[in-house]
């Protein structure tokens, strides 16, 4: 069971038009379901964000690499 909250958000008018041409063309359900899409959206992308981050600090040798227990040893 999953519980959900509400939220009441002020939009501009193009986003709203935005929405309403969501659920209008059919991509969407609903309001909501626009939105938590976009929130999804916006969680996935600071996901990839995050790995690309991780990526480019192992690319300039930020990050130690290999067997923990190794590592440990030279420390």
């Amino acid at each position: 069971l999953t519980v959900m909250s509400t939220l009441s958000v002020p939009l501009t008018p193009d986003l709203e038009k935005f929405i309403n041409n969501q659920v209008k063309s059919g991509r969407a359900a609903n309001k909501a379901d626009v939105v938590r899409r976009a929130i999804r959206a916006m969680e996935e992308e600071e996901a990839v964000q995050a790995v690309l981050e991780a990526q480019r600090e192992v690319d300039e040798g930020k990050i130690l690499r290999g067997d923990i227990r190794k590592l440990m040893k030279k420390f």
